[in-house]
């Protein structure tokens, strides 16, 4: 599956944007502020949730757990100074936010893809009866 190879690619850049020197940040554009920063793990750890989940349907709860550790690592990491970066128990949260909502989301997609996978079949049966 192409999430399987993603989410490693993902989670990589993912830990060297969250990781890097914050006075690399500017060089990069990326610019912090206090609310895009939630947002931004947020959307990160929703991506990497949707990405992991899809890859790996059956390890949930262990995805879950990895992701959470993950984030928690990344802030206690932040919070050291030789980064130059803050450790804030909120981006936590936002990566927890955001977790949810990619499982949500990839869960969503299953669903409909399952429907919607099923949607080809029923109309080559009905395509079937009518033929003489």
């Amino acid at each position: 599956m192409l999430a399987r190879i993603v989410f490693p690619i993902t989670l990589a850049g993912v830990l060297l944007l969250t990781l890097l020197p914050a006075r690399f940040l500017p060089d990069l554009g990326t610019a912090v502020t206090l609310h895009d920063d939630k947002l931004q793990h947020a959307i990160a750890f929703a991506v990497l949730a949707a990405l992991g989940s899809l890859g790996w349907p059956e390890h949930r709860t262990r995805l879950i757990v990895l992701l959470a550790f993950t984030g928690a690592a990344i802030e206690v990491l932040q919070g050291a100074q030789l980064i130059g970066r803050d450790l804030d128990g909120l981006d936590w949260v936002a990566d927890c936010a955001g977790m949810a909502l990619g499982l949500t989301i990839a869960g969503t997609s299953r669903r409909v893809g399952k429907r919607v996978g099923g949607l080809p079949y029923v109309a080559a049966a009905v395509q079937d009866k009518s033929a003489p």
